[in-house]
C-alpha cells in the first residue's frame, strides 16, 4: 500500500507542472462563450389596444388590413348564400302563385265554356297530374293480370292435370277390380270342380279333402286334375286309407281321363266365367261411382274459373271504357289550355 501511495504522489507532481506550463504559454487566450439570442415578443395588453401610438405602426396596419379583408370576404360569402336562398324562395313562391292563378283561371273558363259538353264538371275533375294512377287504373290492371293468369294457365292446368290424375286413378281401380273378379271366378270354379269330384269319386276317395289337391293352377285343365288324382292316391297310400281293390277303378279312370275329367273341367270353367263377369260388372260399377264425382268436381272447378275470368274481363272492359272517357276529357282540357 505504501508503494501505491508514493506512486500516486509522484504522478500528481508532473501533472501540476504540465498545467502551469500550459497557462504560462498562452496568457492572451480568452475563454469561449456561446451567445444566446432572445427573441423580441410584442404583446398587447388589453389597456393598450386603442392607444394612438399603434396607428402608424406598420405591423399593426398589416394585421388590421388582413383582418378587414377576411371579414369582408366572409360577409361577401354570406351575402352570396343569402342571395341564392332568397332566389330559391322567390322561385318557389312564384310557382305556387302561378299554380293558384292557373287553377282559378281554369275554373272560371271551364265553368263558362264547358256547360254544353258536361253540366256536371267540377273543379275536382281538373287533372292535377297526368302520371298519377287512380285506384280504378290499379284495379283495371289487376283484373287483366288475374284474368290472364286464371284463363291462360290455371284453368287449362286444372283440366289437364286433373283429368290425367283421375284417369290414372280409374285405370288403377279398374285393374284392381279385374284382379278381384278373376280371384272370385277362380274360387268359384275350384268349388264347382271339388263338388263334382266329391260326388263322383266319393266311393274311391272318401277321406280325401280335395281342397288340398285342386288349386287355381290345375282346376281348369284335364292334365292338372289327373295329376291331382294321382297325388290323392299317393296320399291315401301313405296314410293307409286306400284299398287295393279300388286300384283297378282308379287306373280305368286315369286311362279315360280325356273323357272322365272333362265333366269336371267344363263346369268349373263355366262357373269361373259367370262369377268373373258378375264380380267384374259390380266392381266396375263401384269404380265408376267413385270416379264420376271426381270428373264432375274438375268440370265444376274449371267452369268456376272460367266464370271468374269472364267477370274480371267484364270489369276490365268497364274500367277501360271509363278510362278512355276520362282521357278524352283530359285531351279536351289540354286543347282548351293550348288555345
Amino acid at each position: 500500500m505504501k508503494v501505491h501511495y508514493i506512486n500516486i504522489l509522484l504522478f500528481a507532481l508532473p501533472l501540476n507542472i504540465l498545467l502551469l506550463s500550459s497557462q504560462v504559454s498562452s496568457p492572451r487566450k480568452k475563454p469561449h462563450t456561446t451567445p444566446q439570442h432572445t427573441p423580441t415578443i410584442r404583446l398587447l395588453c388589453e389597456c393598450d389596444l386603442y392607444m394612438p401610438n399603434y396607428d402608424n405602426d406598420p405591423q399593426m396596419k398589416k394585421v388590421m388590413d388582413k383582418f378587414n379583408k377576411q371579414t369582408q370576404q366572409r360577409f361577401h360569402e354570406y351575402d352570396d348564400r343569402m342571395k341564392t336562398t332568397r332566389q330559391k324562395c322567390k322561385d318557389r313562391c312564384d310557382k305556387e302563385c302561378q299554380k293558384i292563378i292557373l287553377k282559378d283561371k281554369l275554373e272560371k273558363e271551364l265553368m263558362d265554356k264547358f256547360v254544353t259538353l258536361d253540366t256536371d264538371i267540377q273543379s275536382d275533375a281538373i287533372p292535377t297530374c297526368v302520371c298519377e294512377k287512380s285506384m280504378a287504373d290499379k284495379v283495371e290492371k289487376g283484373c287483366l293480370r288475374c284474368g290472364g293468369v286464371l284463363g291462360g294457365g290455371i284453368a287449362p292446368g286444372v283440366w289437364l292435370f286433373g283429368t290425367f290424375a283421375v284417369d290414372q286413378l280409374t285405370s288403377a281401380l279398374t285393374a284392381t277390380a279385374i284382379a278381384a273378379a278373376k280371384e272370385a271366378g277362380t274360387q268359384a270354379g275350384i268349388q264347382v270342380v271339388i263338388g263334382k269330384m266329391d260326388r263322383f269319386l266319393e266311393v274311391i276317395f272318401s277321406s280325401v279333402k280335395w281342397e288340398n289337391f285342386i288349386t287355381k293352377s290345375n282346376y281348369n285343365n284335364v292334365s292338372g286334375i289327373a295329376e291331382a288324382v294321382k297325388n290323392a292316391v299317393e296320399w291315401c297310400k301313405n296314410t293307409g286309407n286306400f284299398l287295393d281293390s279300388n286300384m283297378p277303378m282308379v287306373q280305368s279312370v286315369l286311362a279315360k281321363r280325356e273323357t272322365e275329367f272333362v265333366k269336371y273341367v267344363a263346369p268349373g270353367t263355366e262357373a269361373y266365367t259367370a262369377e268373373f263377369e258378375a264380380v267384374k260388372a259390380a266392381k266396375l260399377s263401384e269404380v265408376a261411382t267413385q270416379t264420376t264425382p271426381l270428373y264432375s268436381a274438375i268440370t265444376y272447378s274449371v267452369l268456376a274459373i272460367i266464370i271468374i275470368v269472364l267477370i274480371m274481363v267484364i270489369i276490365y272492359l268497364i274500367l277501360r271504357r271509363r278510362r278512355k272517357k276520362k282521357m278524352k276529357k283530359k285531351l279536351q282540357y289540354i286543347k282548351l289550355l293550348e288555345e
